[in-house]
This record gives C-alpha cells, sequence and structure tokens, in this order.
C-alpha cells in the first residue's frame, strides 16, 4: 500500500506531521478527516521508510559530540540567513561534514524533505542527535517561519549546556583521578603487601594487631570466595541497572543525587538553570506554556524534576497560572517565586525568567568553581585513613619485631 507524509491540524489546535498508509491522496484525507483531525499537507512518500531503521542500525557504533551538533546549528543558521533554501543547506552540510553518522544522517533529511517531509518531522526521526527540545524548537521555527532566528536561540543553548557539562567535568577530573588511584593503591596494597608481611610476623610468633587481622581477613575472603564477590558486585551493577530503566527507579535515582551533599546542589542549580532559560526561548518563540512544561519535562535530565513539572502542567491545565503552582513545588525558592509572579503579572514574563536564568547561570558558576575545594578536604580525609590503616596493618607488628630483636 502506498505511504504518504501529511501535516493535519488537531481538534485541539495543534500542528502534527507524521506518515500513513492509503490507496490515495483522496483516502488519506478521507481517513484523517475521520480522525477528527484537518488535512493541511498530504504527499506521496518515494522511496522506503525503512531507511531510517537502517540508518539508526548503521549508526549503532557511532557518536555525534555535542560540538559536532553546534556546528552543524550554526551552518545551517548561517546559510539560512543568507536565503540559501533547506535542500540546498543540507546538500552544503552533508558534503562537508567529517563525522559518519551525522553525515548519513543529514543525507537521509536532505532526502525525506525532498520527498515531501517537514523539517519538524525529519528533525524527530533523527533524536539519537537531535534531542526533543532541539526538535520542538525547530517546530515553533517551522511553523513560525522564523527558522534562522529560532536556530540562533538553539546554538545559544547547545554552548551555554555543553560549557556547563565540561566546566563539571573538569572540576571533577581530579577527585575522578583521587579515587581511581586511592582504590587502586588499596588492592594493591591489601593483595600484594600485607600477605607477605604477615607471612614474615607469623614466621617471628608475633601476636598480630587488630588492624592486621583485618587485612588478613579481607585478603583471605578476596582469595577464597572472589568469584561469589564478583557475582553479588555483577548482579547489584545489573538490578539497579535494570530498576533504573523503570520510572520509579529513576526518580529514585535522581532524588537520591540530588540530595548529596556536595554535588546535589550544583545538580539541582544546573537543571534549573536550564528551565528558566529555555522556558525564556520557548515563550519568546511562540510556544505555549503548556507546550514549553511538555518540552521540558521531557529534556531537563532529572526525572524527579520532570515529574514535578508534569504535576504543574496538571495544575496550570485547571487554570492557576504560572506562579502559584510554582509555589507548592519543592524545586524552586520563593524569592524566584515571586520575581516570576512580578513579571506574569506585568506581562514581563519573558524577560524576568531571563534574568532568574542569569543568576542561576551564576550561582551554577560559584558551584563548579567551589566543587573541587569542597570536595578536597573529604578526599584528604579517605586519603589519610587508608593510609593511616594500612600504616598501623604493616608497623605495629613490626614494632613488636623490633621490641622481640632488642
Amino acid at each position: 500500500m502506498p505511504k504518504f507524509s501529511f501535516s493535519a491540524i488537531t481538534p485541539q489546535g495543534k500542528t502534527i506531521d507524521g506518515f500513513m498508509d492509503a490507496d490515495s491522496v483522496a483516502a488519506a484525507q478521507t481517513q484523517l478527516a475521520r480522525q477528527g483531525q484537518i488535512p493541511l499537507r498530504v504527499l506521496p512518500v518515494k522511496g522506503k521508510l525503512e531507511s531510517s531503521g537502517n540508518l539508526r542500525l548503521a549508526n549503532l557504533f557511532s557518536k555525534v559530540s555535542q560540538p559536532e551538533v553546534i556546528m552543524f546549528t550554526k551552518q545551517l543558521r548561517t546559510m539560512l540567513r543568507t536565503g540559501i533554501p533547506v535542500l540546498r543547506s543540507l546538500a552544503i552540510l552533508g558534503e562537508q561534514t567529517k563525522n559518519q553518522m551525522l553525515r548519513r544522517a543529514v543525507a537521509q533529511m536532505e532526502k525525506e524533505i525532498q520527498e515531501g517531509a517537514t523539517m519538524t518531522s525529519v528533525f524527530r526521526r533523527q533524536s539519537q542527535i537531535f534531542s526533543q527540545l532541539y526538535c520542538g524548537l525547530i517546530h515553533a521555527g517551522e511553523v513560525s517561519g522564523t527558522m534562522a532566528e529560532i536556530l540562533d536561540r538553539v546554538t545559544f543553548i547547545l554552548e551555554h549546556e555543553y560549557k556547563v557539562k565540561r566546566d563539571i567535568k573538569s572540576a571533577l577530573a581530579y577527585p575522578k583521578m583521587v579515587v581511581m588511584t586511592l582504590v587502586g593503591a588499596f588492592f594493591f596494597l591489601l593483595n600484594f603487601v600485607i600477605p607477605k608481611f604477615v607471612g614474615i610476623f607469623k614466621k617471628a610468633g608475633i601476636d598480630l594487631p587488630m588492624p592486621t587481622k583485618v587485612c588478613l581477613m579481607m585478603y583471605n575472603g578476596f582469595q577464597s570466595y572472589w568469584y561469589v564477590l564478583l557475582g553479588v558486585v555483577l548482579t547489584v551493577v545489573f538490578g539497579l541497572r535494570a530498576f533504573f530503566k523503570t520510572e520509579q527507579g529513576a526518580i529514585a535515582r535522581d532524588l537520591f543525587l540530588l540530595k548529596l551533599p556536595i554535588v546535589g546542589p550544583l545538580f539541582l542549580k544546573s537543571a534549573m538553570s536550564r528551565f528558566y532559560s529555555v522556558l525564556a526561548i520557548l515563550l519568546a518563540s511562540g510556544v505555549s506554556v503548556l507546550a514549553s512544561f511538555e518540552i521540558l519535562s521531557a529534556t531537563i535530565g532529572n526525572a524527579a524534576i520532570a515529574k514535578e513539572f508534569d504535576n504543574l502542567a496538571g495544575k496550570m491545565r485547571e487554570g492557576h497560572g504560572i506562579s502559584s503552582p510554582l509555589k507548592a513545588s519543592q524545586f524552586f525558592p520563593p524569592m524566584v517565586v515571586n520575581m516570576i509572579a512580578i513579571g506574569e503579572e506585568a506581562g514581563s514574563l519573558e524577560e524576568m525568567l531571563k534574568q532568574v536564568a542569569s543568576h542561576y547561570d551564576e550561582e551554577v558558576e560559584y558551584a563548579v568553581a567551589g566543587l573541587a575545594e569542597a570536595i578536597g578536604p573529604v578526599l584528604i580525609v579517605a586519603l589519610t585513613a587508608v593510609v593511616g590503616f594500612f600504616a598501623l596493618a604493616i608497623f605495629l607488628p613490626m614494632w613488636d619485631l623490633t621490641k622481640m630483636v632488642k
């Protein structure tokens, strides 16, 4: 049966894009009308849509980095701003892109647009490269006819998020290196150093002190029951991974991360910074408040906060506005809620959201800058505890051996 791409208006007033099977264009229009939708465009699709699935299979072991997506967005924005048509822009980008996964995706997007698909639909079918937020903004730009301006805002969001992630990764690089070194030193001392000293102490007939006995017990446990410990570790790891894939598991994991002493506040501030900046951009792009919360709920990157956004969207549908539902949320401080309430009453909500987003951006920068300083003392205490424990395990019996020799 022939396939058709369509664009239609739903009974709720939303514009949707998709594909359907029908005998003819008239049959496809009739099928949409029976579903209560108003057809705007119905075009036959030439070629096979299954090529999208083949593309995903080919991209299984590939990856497009964030800087590559940013560069692609900037180049597409520049071409559209200079008046180059979309198809020509995609053809040029496909030729000059070095990443094979992105090259294949752009070629597929160009082909589908030639067959009558919309930009929104082709971007959404490349969800492994372009996020739902990205596609939501593309839809707003396509509907409003301001694609170049929308791509400019998309570039700002991508660059801002990439900078925050890079700063956090850089701040955690030293602590991660110290922790890995600490764990490696622990297992090396336990399995190669302690046993040799214990053999010397036993031959000398010295009573082993408690730290040395504990080390010996751990060493014997690793040697005798390593397969049991390995099985327990693998069971816990795969069990947690399966649990975290569920909705309740993802919420529990993200709530736990938000409550961690040092990094928890940083995660919360980073999520809130993204929320306010993206919400301001979505509203400025003509996206409704409810649609904006739906996009943010799927792209915020934290299941616990996303669940809270779903609850807030439900209250907004009941006509409670924006600031009133935010007051009952645990993630929005009173100062921010009052600022949003003032902006909502004065009709300058977008500007107020930008101010709040700027404030949280500064908070994130301060938190990232102080992250290494905050974790430093914890690492020093842990390092001191491990070194001190093994020092006692080795030097206490050596002290007794020295007294015996004397």
